[in-house]
């Protein structure tokens, strides 16, 4: 499945003050991720910017309440949302995170991860098993931060992924600076946790730059990509082919051209890939 997705090169994820400027620049923008739950339920504005986006851009719908991880399964009306803009939009895939967002009915209002065990493989297979019977279009799924490690975890966080991602045959969404976000906070090395993974797996990155906060690393989607985020970058090209990487960018927001700069530094190392298949690394 994952070696026919397409490539779909560099982009960014559409915020509403990008709007201007990504139509200035379409040539540089390869493709964009929309946040899927911005049109469920949407007014008549957002429903134009939809079509307008579409006409312009390859699109892929990222999702942030599916609640992948909830031991309760799966909002059926959430769930028929989702698959109807998948049907309308057509994408190459769409994706998820890797948490729960919701427990005994209500909103928690954020991502949340799980303990590393075996019962909450289950419950990842059974929830994304209704969601492939659902939306056909192949799904990704993506790592997140965490501020605390469950001591009734039987494995590792890269174990715990990998058997998620082979018993739902799922494409993996490595947010490279969510791992390393990890890796600084809770001292371990992030070329072992790439070691550990289903490289052939991952599909697209998420990147952009890390900020500190009370000696903590925290992913607020509003800094310069780093260097050590752009090592990690280039690492996982060493080791894979990539077909897509989104900056994830939400405040703070720099001069457009900064944008670009980054996108095309994304996108030579992309082009400049040497995965394993065809390297000892």
């Amino acid at each position: 499945m994952i070696d026919e997705l397409p490539k779909l090169g560099a982009g960014i994820g559409f915020r509403e003050p990008f709007r201007a400027d990504i139509f200035l620049h379409r040539k540089a923008i390869d493709f964009l991720e929309i946040t899927a739950d911005h049109y469920f339920d949407a007014n008549q504005k957002k429903l134009e910017e939809l079509e307008l986006l579409s006409e312009n851009f390859s699109l892929i719908p990222h999702g942030l309440n599916l609640s992948l991880g909830s031991a309760e399964g799966i909002d059926g009306d959430y769930l028929e949302k989702f698959a109807e803009l998948v049907r309308q939009l057509n994408p190459a895939w769409f994706s998820e995170h890797l948490c729960f967002t919701k427990s005994g009915g209500k909103q928690i209002g954020h991502l949340a991860s799980l303990p590393y065990t075996k019962e909450s493989v289950s419950v990842f297979v059974k929830n994304i098993s209704r969601v492939k019977e659902k939306i056909k279009t192949p799904l990704i799924l993506e790592n997140i931060t965490y501020q605390m490690r469950f001591p009734s975890s039987e494995m590792s966080e890269s174990e715990f992924i990998t058997k998620i991602l082979e018993e739902t045959d799922c494409g993996l969404l490595l947010d490279i600076t969510n791992l390393y976000i990890n890796s600084i906070n809770f001292k371990f090395d992030w070329r072992a946790f790439l070691d550990d993974l289903p490289m052939e797996r991952v599909v697209q990155l998420h990147f952009v730059g890390l900020r500190k906060h009370n000696n903590l690393l925290i992913d607020a989607h509003g800094d310069k990509t780093d260097d050590e985020i752009w090592e990690v970058f280039r690492e996982v090209c060493q080791r894979t082919e990539i077909k897509g990487a989104i900056l994830e960018r939400d405040e703070n927001l720099p001069p457009f051209s900064e944008i670009l700069d980054e996108l095309q530094t994304a996108r030579n190392l992309m082009k400049d890939q040497n995965f394993a298949g065809n390297s000892s690394v």
